[in-house]
């Protein structure tokens, strides 16, 4: 998703030993190792939300983006916090976009965020979904940095991986991205692949995001698919996942591309659901 907000800080801790998802509570910042090191990820996660309750999402792991002015993208929703937009429920996190009038615009949802209770520095990212259907319907688990070290200071020059975009629209069509201000769809130049996955909306499938000093991977259920690797030579404009990120969690409706084809106000309410979130944090060896 294109995002021309300021970034979404809290760093969590695996020991603040060699392991690279980082916490706020460590003495000293982050520093990436070096490139030539092996880099594995720990079999446990550090940070997780199983979704083993009712009601409200966690708030000591999830905040709320709120808002109807169309981020960036034309979107026609607005974001709330209300228990209607994003609530848990039979173990599993439930954002439901609704055909209503909320705040400015026609539709309501809800955009679950990490930041400050969970920014990383690399790690393995695993989160189990079932996604919405229709045309209109624009739902994705991406990241974006949660700090403001490099260039205009927000998007897209500190960055931003998309995990998982769908556009109901192309059903059953799965997307994963990175942007950076070198390369970015604003300017025809962004990276990222798709694929084909039947059942997108039927089924719980597995979307992953490997993100280590030298490369970050995008896979559904286990299978990579496409791959971005830093170069010699990239600077930040090409790289600038050398800094924390946090988890974003939404369904757009509409917008520049999720409207391109205009949206089914027929099929609304629409209802992504969330088995689990899990970070397992990268060791170096």
């Amino acid at each position: 998703m294109k995002d021309n907000r300021p970034g979404l800080n809290r760093i969590l801790s695996f020991g603040c030993l060699a392991i690279f998802v980082s916490v706020t509570s460590c003495a000293q910042p982050a520093k990436s190792p070096p490139l030539t090191a092996k880099h594995e990820f720990a079999p446990t996660p550090s940070w997780q939300d199983e979704f083993n309750y009712t009601g409200k999402p966690d708030a000591a792991k999830w905040g709320y983006d709120l808002g109807d002015h169309g981020w960036g993208n034309n979107e026609l929703e607005n974001y709330t916090d209300k228990i209607e937009n994003a609530k848990v429920e039979n173990g599993n996190l439930v954002i439901t976009a609704i055909k209503e009038r909320s705040g400015k615009q026609q539709y309501s949802s809800a955009r679950l965020v990490s930041k400050g209770k969970g920014d990383f520095l690399y790690g393995k990212f695993e989160i189990r979904a079932k996604l919405p259907k229709g045309r209109g319907t624009w739902p994705a688990i991406w990241m974006l940095a949660s700090g403001k070290d490099y260039g205009n200071k927000g998007w897209p020059d500190n960055g931003e991986i998309d995990i998982m975009e769908h556009v109901g629209f192309d059903q059953d069509r799965l997307h994963g991205n990175i942007h950076t201000k070198a390369f970015n769809h604003a300017i025809k130049t962004n990276k990222g692949n798709n694929i084909v996955v039947k059942g997108l909306s039927e089924d719980f499938h597995a979307y992953t995001c490997e993100w280590t000093p030298e490369t970050v991977t995008i896979l559904v259920d286990g299978n990579a698919y496409f791959t971005f690797k830093k170069e010699a030579g990239y600077r930040w404009p090409e790289w600038p996942f050398d800094k924390p990120f946090h988890l974003i969690l939404n369904i757009a409706v509409g917008g520049n591309w999720g409207g391109q084809k205009g949206v089914d106000d027929s099929i609304f309410p629409q209802k992504m659901e969330i088995d689990y979130v899990r970070v397992y944090p990268l060791v170096t060896k």
